[in-house]
């Protein structure tokens, strides 16, 4: 049996590099759901879901994780802005407030007919930002591949004030709950390097 990682997200790669978990990644090719107005717990485990669901088919045997992540201001949505003029908003948005991260994780092995499915929170709370403090975060990262237009992994000092762990939640994939469950599951000793 192997990991496969439904995702194509580099983020989520190394953080299963870095915490010694072999695998190997299948991106799903699915139409994920994210209306903004959606419940953002139900929308990230759907997703989730979804795209655990439809890698599992290829790979019957193996264990497939996947996840969805997505930021929420007052249980409304943030997803990826759709250009930098979204994105500014998105960061005018969240200046000086708190806001919630949502990891959806599924993990599946169609062949035994285990499906199960989490969502692991975070709250971020961002400092106040100025047209300025954006512009110069933009210079460091590409705003429009994030929900939420930020990655916590990089220029953090500029927008972030405080955060609640783990840290890889909002990075994309809580990978210290992710070996918790494959412990208590038997399958972390035979998943890791």
């Amino acid at each position: 049996m192997k990991l496969v990682l439904a995702s194509a997200s580099p983020r989520r790669r190394e953080l299963l590099d870095r915490v010694g978990l072999a695998h190997t990644v299948a991106p799903a090719d699915v139409t994920e759901h994210e209306d903004p107005d959606s419940c953002p717990r139900h929308m990230v485990s759907h997703n989730a879901l979804l795209k655990a669901r439809a890698v599992a088919k290829d790979f019957p045997n193996d264990l497939v994780l996947a996840a969805d992540t997505t930021v929420a201001l007052e249980e409304i949505v943030l997803n990826k802005p759709a250009d930098l003029d979204e994105a500014r908003a998105m960061l005018k948005r969240l200046s000086g407030r708190t806001h919630t991260v949502y990891t959806g994780v599924c993990l599946k092995i169609a062949a035994e007919g285990f499906e199960e499915t989490h969502v692991v929170t975070c709250g971020v709370t961002f400092r106040t930002l100025d047209d300025a403090t954006i512009s110069r975060y933009f210079g460091i990262v590409n705003p429009l591949d994030k929900a939420g237009a930020y990655g916590i992994q990089a220029g953090k000092d500029l927008i972030i004030a405080s955060h609640d762990e783990p840290l890889s939640n909002i990075m994309g994939l809580p990978v210290e709950f992710l070996k918790e469950r494959l412990a208590t599951l038997g399958l972390l000793a035979r998943l890791s390097r």
